[in-house]
């Protein structure tokens, strides 16, 4: 009589048994109607972290990111008996944050401040680490002064990587408007990156 203990399975083969054993995002959502707050738990596990990118690339706050994300998920539970299960449930939630953070912005006057505990500590850096930390920060500002509809497609774009098409689609509207302000954003990111000091 042989005994096999878990040890004998490759761990691929352990992850891969285990990933088609999870529910489907629509199994969750079917239980998280039914009552189930363990099943929504899991939505959010899931996109946590792709919510809290959006809340945090749009708002550059951090503290206002997490809170943001978290009231994200707070309406989509307060919604998800009329969610439509034929839609995908990342981009609908990811679309809920983005427009949350959207309409904190418009409640509230941004304004950037420098901080100045980190600007007394990078005086200590290396010339080229300095350099690039400057840089880093000056393309920041320069995304945080953007117009919140031209940031918001410059975010989905480029730190969440997803397609013309797909952004078209999250944020309902035309293909050609996404290229539009893309262009327009891009454009002017430029002539603050090239402009004199």
């Amino acid at each position: 009589m042989t005994y096999f203990s878990a040890a004998t399975f490759s761990h691929r083969l352990l992850y891969y048994t285990l990933a088609m054993n999870a529910p489907s995002d629509r199994d969750l959502i079917l239980q998280a109607r039914r009552g189930e707050a363990e099943a929504f738990g899991e939505l959010v596990t899931r996109y946590q972290t792709g919510v809290f990118n959006v809340c945090y690339r749009i708002l550059h706050e951090r503290s206002e990111a997490e809170d943001l994300a978290q009231e994200s998920f707070i309406r989509g539970y307060d919604r998800i008996q009329t969610f439509d299960i034929g839609r995908e449930f990342g981009p609908w939630i990811r679309r809920v944050a983005a427009n949350l953070c959207l309409n904190h912005l418009e409640s509230q006057k941004v304004t950037t401040e420098l901080d100045e505990e980190r600007d007394a500590d990078s005086a200590q850096l290396p010339e080229a680490v300095q350099e690039v930390k400057e840089r880093s920060e000056q393309i920041r500002l320069m995304l945080a002064s953007l117009p919140a509809n031209y940031r918001l497609v410059v975010e989905l774009r480029h730190y969440q990587e997803m397609s013309y098409g797909e952004i078209a689609a999250q944020l309902n509207m035309p293909l050609s408007d996404v290229k539009s302000h893309l262009f327009r954003a891009r454009k002017i990111l430029a002539e603050k990156l090239h402009a004199p000091d």
